[in-house]
């Protein structure tokens, strides 16, 4: 087997990445703690941690070279967003970077453009419709209350809106910033393209969206795991530890399964999205459906681990089953990945 073929089938990290990951991993921890977590509930969003997260150049490290960014690949993202799962982090960055990947391939954030360097560095957040189907009227856009351009799909054009007040944030079990966004009321409406191969840039960047997010459930289903194994080895009954038992450590043992599983799909689906998107298109698909079925069984079963304690308000536990719960809803239904998933695979025989 040639080196090519080889890496196709190998997902390990190279010395940069596993380096990039520490770091986020540091920056995430120091940063947001899950006092930073409960104080952003009302909005969703943390503007100062934001800020930091920009300062690290994480947004811009996610576009082109040729629009002022680093050129990370969907790969290294993917770590980056394993990260900030594992914190619950309430800062929009996967949606914010999927969009302007978007508009960079739209030829929207070309160098002497307007506000592209705020859009490339995060002073100016966007957000992205995520429905599979194209439906007209108001949409509920996940990251909508906060953001300074939203980017929708109305028929075969892809625009851009601008609100002069943002629209107000509505309450979702993600505790997500998201908003019922009506285009029609847009003080600005900006045509970026229109055409089949807009639409093709637009389903390539929900694939993207839909890796990053598995990639984000991935941490938080790890921390989460590790939450209630630390709990489970501190707590004894009859004299050992709960974690002894049979009807704790099976399951916390399956949960570590579906990490190590979830994490090598989410990694291929991105390595092929990256490189070749058109070889396995069904992954990214494959990838988001899997952790938005597994990750609330997991978090449910870390929360049983806790007994009253896991159901309790100030319980880190719960925190994380609701975001396990409410993140892959941001998207709708995932039931329309799971028939995109079945089409893909048939359309390749």
């Amino acid at each position: 087997m040639d080196r090519y073929e080889l890496r196709r089938q190998d997902y390990s990290l190279s010395s940069d990445q596993t380096e990039l990951q520490a770091v986020y991993a540091k920056f995430f921890k120091s940063r947001c703690p899950l006092d930073v977590v409960y104080a952003a509930e009302a909005t969703g969003f943390d503007k100062v941690l934001w800020d930091q997260l920009c300062a690290t150049g994480a947004t811009t490290m996610a576009v082109p070279e040729s629009v002022g960014g680093d050129g990370a690949t969907l790969v290294d993202l993917a770590l980056v967003a394993e990260e900030l799962g594992r914190t619950i982090a309430p800062v929009p960055w996967i949606d914010h970077i999927c969009a302007a990947r978007l508009l960079a391939r739209l030829g929207a954030l070309e160098p002497g453009a307007p506000d592209v360097a705020d859009v490339v560095e995060g002073r100016q957040v966007l957000a992205l419709d995520l429905r599979l189907d194209v439906v007209d009227g108001i949409q509920l856009i996940p990251s909508g209350s906060i953001a300074d351009h939203i980017i929708v799909r109305e028929g075969d054009q892809i625009v851009r809106l601008t609100f002069g007040t943002r629209p107000a944030r509505v309450d979702n079990i993600g505790r997500l910033p998201m908003a019922w966004v009506d285009p029609a009321a847009a003080d600005e409406r900006t045509v970026l393209a229109s055409g089949p191969e807009a639409l093709a840039h637009y389903t390539r960047v929900l694939d993207e969206w839909r890796v990053l997010t598995a990639a984000a459930l991935v941490g938080l289903v790890e921390e989460t795991a590790r939450i209630a194994a630390e709990f489970a080895k501190t707590r004894f009954t009859m004299g050992v530890p709960i974690s002894t038992l049979q009807g704790i450590s099976h399951p916390l043992a399956n949960i570590a399964i579906v990490v190590h599983g979830a994490r090598n799909l989410a990694r291929r689906a991105a390595w092929f999205l990256e490189y070749e998107p058109d070889s396995q298109p069904a992954l990214a698909s494959a990838a988001f459906v899997f952790m938005a079925e597994e990750a609330p069984k997991a978090a449910t079963m870390a929360v049983h681990v806790q007994g009253g304690l896991g159901v309790s308000t100030e319980s880190a536990s719960s925190a994380y089953l609701l975001r396990a719960r409410g993140w892959a809803l941001a998207a709708g239904d995932p039931g329309t990945s799971t028939v995109r998933v079945a089409e893909l695979v048939a359309a390749q025989g």
